[in-house]
């Protein structure tokens, strides 16, 4: 569904990716690991088009994404959960998850209400609660929601486990194992390696830019200098 093909990003003087190339097929979770600094970010951005590459391609289903407006790949079929939520706080939960729709002229906006609250039940009892309000946990689960809102074909999502206890980090990668279970396409950026490889199909190790190992997530688990590095063992 998505491949990314010698990607080169730069901020300024410093170059951020050197020939970062991955694959996500359909129906698939595919983790991107790697310490602070690796570029895991900078991929996603760059996937979501808030970042242009100085080199290399980027396709959907072999549409090219590179120079497409951040919009319009959205109305394409990617949603991008942003690292550190970035929920509208001063909205209600209701709101911020009818901005997730903003794109949509179709009729399946207030079924899509529904699977959201389904699927994060804590939501639906606040829907009526400003967002800025909400726990860290909830505040998650509402940048994921209003993703979803958006009826994408793949979910960017990037460090859904940042700042949550144990017992939350738990319910929302639950949660993401449900959305891929009902077809969801997945790109999941994580320094929870544990879990992230737990519930993925396949992942990539980035070191300073660059892949420096990729396989399956049974693979990557077993993986000697995965398992040092990430996995504290």
């Amino acid at each position: 569904m998505l491949r990314v093909d010698s990607l080169d990003v730069a901020y300024g003087e410093i170059r951020a990716l050197k020939g970062v190339g991955l694959e996500v097929g359909r129906g698939e979770i595919v983790t991107i690991l790697g310490n602070n600094g690796a570029g895991k970010t900078t991929t996603l951005k760059t996937i979501s088009g808030l970042l242009r590459p100085l080199r290399g391609t980027i396709t959907l289903e072999a549409d090219p994404l590179v120079g497409v407006p951040p919009h319009e790949i959205v109305r394409r079929g990617v949603a991008h959960v942003p690292e550190g939520r970035r929920i509208f706080n001063r909205l209600t939960v209701r709101e911020n998850l009818m901005m997730g729709a903003y794109r949509r002229t179709d009729g399946g906006i207030a079924a899509d209400l529904e699977r959201v609250f389904t699927l994060f039940p804590r939501l639906k009892e606040r829907r009526t609660q400003v967002a800025g309000t909400l726990s860290g946990g909830e505040q998650q689960m509402l940048a994921i929601a209003r993703a979803l809102m958006a009826n994408p074909r793949l979910l960017l999502l990037d460090e859904p486990s940042m700042g949550l206890a144990p017992v939350l980090v738990e319910q929302i990668f639950h949660a993401i194992a449900d959305i891929n279970g009902q077809g969801m396409t997945i790109l999941l950026v994580e320094q929870n390696a544990a879990m992230a490889l737990s519930i993925a199909h396949r992942g990539y190790v980035l070191e300073t830019g660059s892949v420096a190992l990729a396989g399956t997530a049974a693979e990557l688990s077993g993986n000697a200098d995965v398992r040092r590095a990430y996995l504290g063992e």
